[in-house]
This record gives C-alpha cells, structure tokens and sequence, in this order.
C-alpha cells in the first residue's frame, strides 16, 4: 500500500496547478483594469498617475502568475 502512494504521478495536480494560477491572474488583471478605467471616469485629471499604477499593479500580478506556474510545472 505504501509502495503505491510513493509511486503515484502528480503531473494533474501540476497542471491544474498552472490552470488555476492562470485564471486568478486573468480575473486579477481584468479586476485592475476595470476599477482603473472606474478611477479615470470619475478622476479625469488624475488619469497618467492611476494608468502608472495600473501597470506596475498588473505587471506585479502577472509575475506573481508566472511564479505560481513555474512551480506548479516543477513538480
């Protein structure tokens, strides 16, 4: 019984690992970027300083993705 544990493949584990990081980041960035565009509406003057912090935002959220793939993929 314990022989089979040790011999047991987590590559489905893994890959829906990846998916699920793939998809938080997708609903993530589509959350900034639409209380982004929300901001600019209702700010219009302040639209270069909430566009700036959009990117960074999205671009941290995107790596933090990429990390949780990465590891997943490793096993």
């Amino acid at each position: 019984m314990l022989s089979e544990v040790q011999t047991m493949d987590f590559g489905a584990f893994a890959a829906i690992g990846a998916g699920l990081s793939a998809i938080g980041a997708g609903i993530g960035i589509g959350l900034i970027g639409g209380k982004a565009l929300e901001a600019m509406a209702r700010q219009p003057e302040h639209y270069g300083m909430i566009q700036t912090n959009m990117f960074i935002t999205a671009a941290l959220v995107e790596g933090v993705a990429l990390f949780g793939i990465v590891v997943a993929l490793l096993k």
